[in-house]
């Protein structure tokens, strides 16, 4: 045996072999296979956890339950049946004040399928002058909270209470208001979504039907035929007044926490 090592070691020399590890061989005749064991799989690392979890707030409790007037939809707005449909009824029809002033309506826009179902006031200029919702200032700021609880714009359905822009961007007129929301009953029916999120007090109001401040209706989840309904601020008003953008942050990211239920 000793003579088998050592002409296995000279040979291994003579091949320009620097140095010899002899650990796995150790005890086995030339020729033995030698068997070694796998390497341990290191343990699976949990997945990270989303920056926008951290001190993330709670999930409230329940607030006011309300269900959309069934009146408000006539045979033809249900007959609708795709989101284009409603568009292109919204974009040939006045009905309200509003509409003949316009330079473009605004219907809204997005997925189809959207999980997340987001209502503004109404149109401003910029939105008028391209007939698609949020692409001010305002749909910018948005545009980055949406990205910072990874849910894309493109995965979202966005549009407003009223699509018609008020003159001076002023509040609509509960009038305009009564006038305008079928459609937004309508697109909420086709496109069904997991959670709605409701950007200021006019949308919360004419949504959740109650004349109340946006501090009585924040901090709750609200249902809207029986869709979680989150209220926050609006964009603009974040622009105007930056110290609302930590509460704005904290609403937004209950409605997260709703779509993962």
């Amino acid at each position: 045996m000793a003579g088998e090592w050592e002409r296995y070691l000279r040979q291994q020399i003579e091949l320009g072999g620097a140095e010899v590890v002899l650990s796995a061989a150790v005890g086995r005749s030339v020729g033995q296979a030698v068997t070694t064991e796998p390497a341990a799989r290191p343990p699976d690392r949990p997945p990270a956890r989303p920056s926008w979890r951290k001190g993330c707030p709670p999930i409230p409790g329940p607030g006011l339950a309300v269900e959309s007037p069934s009146h408000v939809l006539d045979d033809e707005l249900v007959a609708l049946g795709t989101l284009e449909d409603v568009a292109e009824r919204i974009r040939t029809t006045h009905c309200c004040a509003l509409c003949p002033n316009r330079t473009n309506a605004v219907p809204g826009e997005g997925n189809p399928q959207a999980r997340l179902f987001l209502v503004g006031e109404g149109p401003g200029a910029t939105e008028d002058a391209q007939g698609r919702p949020f692409v001010g200032q305002a749909g910018n700021l948005l545009n980055g909270i949406l990205e910072a609880i990874e849910v894309p714009r493109d995965s979202v359905y966005i549009t407003n209470i009223v699509k018609c822009r008020p003159p001076q961007n002023r509040k609509p007129l509960p009038d305009e208001i009564a006038a305008c929301i079928p459609y937004l009953h309508r697109q909420i029916e086709i496109v069904q979504p997991k959670v709605i999120l409701a950007l200021g007090s006019t949308a919360a109001e004419a949504m959740l039907g109650v004349r109340r401040s946006l501090a009585e209706l924040r901090g709750k989840v609200h249902t809207y035929n029986g869709i979680p309904l989150v209220v926050t601020y609006h964009p603009a008003a974040l622009l105007r007044n930056p110290n609302w953008k930590k509460p704005t942050w904290d609403d937004v990211r209950i409605a997260r926490q709703l779509l993962d239920r």
